[in-house]
């Protein structure tokens, strides 16, 4: 038997999991919540765009959730042996970068600047960027469009360049400091193989090509000629980038022997490069040609793959079209939606509706089960933390029409729901309009293993069966799948991730079909959502609807100044 560690550090938490290559059975897990702020995330009352992390709690969730897993592996069979495990793979959250010194020392970890929350990690949900995005926006549709072809036709808040750059313009101590920024994926197997160093790390394909506009048909990553017209402080960081990225089927090194003895697993075992949670997550549900996968957990990660060879035309509205971010040999399509869990713990934890026990999940989901399609009168747009895709845009914001004075918190519930179902409908509809056809959709994230009435509802919604990966920790598994790749065969591992992919992945026996009637029904509210988001979201020129939502922001933003 061999044995791989998939490392998935989530938005609140970070999880190991360890699996027996040859069957993916797994054999051990454990979860360390992050210690620092508000489940894990460093907040800012009078701006909800902040969201920021402490790397410290990264760091310890390495050995905390490691060591955790071995003694949960070692508690269900007395013959578990570490030494048999023959590599790490890691996932992460992205866009989220932070920014380390000479010697590879994230800032925040520095006495100078650890009570800084410009000096800790921006996680992806930070949005503080938004007007830098619009700006970098702006300069590459005038000087580089081909720039922007690659990641949609619009650069996002969510991602890399637009934090940086924002960080120089609030925090120019901070942005002096580092000698780089590196996104967290690209920290957690620096730090585990040895190559913390800037000239050392080797940096993702994922994260690069998907929010840094990374690309080899210009050389890399944008000119800095570019970079420096946004700000010549910016054009400096180019030169610490480097040329090359690389996909999960490359080793970012080997294990040093100080974290070894810490975590009692053997020293000089691979560890392959990181990606995104939803990258990876896609590799532990089977991605394949024709296979849609959803990662819906607090926000969604929506992928598809398509092979190299196949003609495929750029997709406006998506996060990006990546040489093998996803699959190596294959391009990877992300699109996603900015909040789905979010929303309903918003309802449930900042609304309160009913009281505690009243309004949990739990008790909302059975009552809402009950209610028909169409049966309250509401329709909500899935836009509380702003839109990723197709709209591409951060300073949108939620919508709740057809209130009445009877109206319940269960209707409102079931509305949040079906808004992110008609979220997760406009993202398919995208794809097939420029050629890339969903054979399926299999479905993976805490939100799909638990809750069934949302499976039914987007099954009902999109008129597609839902299935639903076998593994509980589809992320993590395919963090272990890359470990096992980079391993190799002659160590118990894989030549290929197809190879691997057949041996540890598959899907549950229940799935989720459409009911026709149901279905017919969401068709009509599907009709009416589309004209809300087009009158919300699309019409900037005749702004019969498109200033609202912002100019709200506007007047927020200036009362709280």
């Amino acid at each position: 038997m061999a044995f791989t560690i998939g490392l998935d550090y989530g938005t609140n938490s970070v999880r190991t999991l360890i699996v027996e290559t040859t069957t993916g059975k797994e054999v051990g897990t454990c979860v360390y919540e992050y210690e620092t702020g508000q489940a894990g995330i460093i907040l800012d009352e009078k701006d909800h765009n902040v969201a920021r992390q402490n790397p410290t709690d990264y760091v310890k969730g390495i050995e905390v959730t490691i060591k955790g897993a071995i003694a949960d592996a070692k508690g269900k069979d007395s013959s578990f042996d570490p030494a048999k495990i023959i590599g790490i793979g890691i996932d992460t959250t992205g866009s989220t970068p932070l920014p380390i010194d000479k010697e590879g020392t994230p800032l925040a970890m520095l006495d100078e600047f650890k009570d800084n929350p410009n000096a800790n990690v921006w996680l992806w949900k930070d949005h503080t960027g938004h007007a830098e995005a619009a700006e970098i926006t702006e300069l590459a549709a005038k000087e580089h469009p081909e720039y922007l072809a690659k990641c949609g036709g619009t650069y996002s808040s969510e991602w890399f360049f637009s934090k940086v750059l924002h960080c120089l313009r609030v925090d120019p101590k901070v942005y002096d400091a580092a000698y780089t920024w590196i996104e967290h994926a690209d920290y957690m197997t620096a730090l585990l193989t040895g190559t913390a160093g800037p000239d050392k790390i080797k940096r993702c394909r994922c994260a690069a090509g998907h929010k840094a506009m990374f690309n080899d048909d210009w050389g890399g990553y944008p000119a800095k000629e570019f970079l420096s017209k946004l700000d010549k402080k910016l054009g400096r960081l180019s030169d610490t980038l480097g040329k090359k990225t690389y996909a999960i089927d490359t080793a970012a090194g080997n294990l040093t022997t100080e974290w070894a003895e810490k975590l009692g697993i053997p020293a000089g075992i691979a560890v392959a490069m990181g990606a995104f949670d939803a990258h990876l997550g896609g590799v532990g549900s089977g991605i394949k040609e024709g296979t849609l996968v959803k990662i819906i957990g607090t926000s969604t990660c929506d992928m598809v793959v398509r092979d190299k060879k196949a003609d495929l035309t750029d997709v406006p509205g998506i996060c990006g079209i990546v040489d093998s971010s996803i699959l190596p040999g294959c391009w990877g399509l992300e699109a996603g939606q900015s909040a789905v869990g979010d929303i309903f713990n918003w309802f449930v934890n900042y609304i309160q509706p009913g009281g505690k026990d009243a309004g949990s999940h739990e008790a909302l989901t059975k009552k809402a089960a009950k209610l028909k399609p169409g049966q309250s009168g509401l329709l909500a747009l899935d836009w509380n933390n702003g839109n990723r895709t197709i709209l591409v845009d951060q300073r949108l914001t939620g919508l709740l029409l057809g209130q009445t004075l009877h109206t319940k918190p269960e209707e409102i519930y079931r509305a949040l729901i079906e808004a992110t179902a008609f979220g997760a409908l406009t993202i398919i509809n995208r794809f097939e309009e420029y050629g890339v056809k969903i054979k399926e959709v299999v479905n993976c994230g805490g939100i799909s293993e638990k809750n069934a009435l949302l499976m039914q509802i987007y099954a009902d919604v999109t008129g597609r069966e839902m299935k639903i990966s076998r593994s509980a920790q589809t992320c993590a598994l395919g963090s272990a799948i890359a470990a096992a790749v980079v391993a190799g065969k002659a160590a118990g591992g894989f030549d290929n991730c197809a190879d691997a992919q057949k041996a540890m992945c598959g899907v549950k026996d229940t799935t989720f079909k459409p009911n026709p009637q149901n279905h017919k029904t969401y068709q009509k509210l599907y009709k009416l959502y589309k004209q809300l988001h087009d009158a919300f979201g699309i019409n900037k020129e005749t702004k019969i609807m498109a200033n609202v939502m912002k100019d709200l922001l506007i007047i927020k933003e200036e009362a709280n100044a």
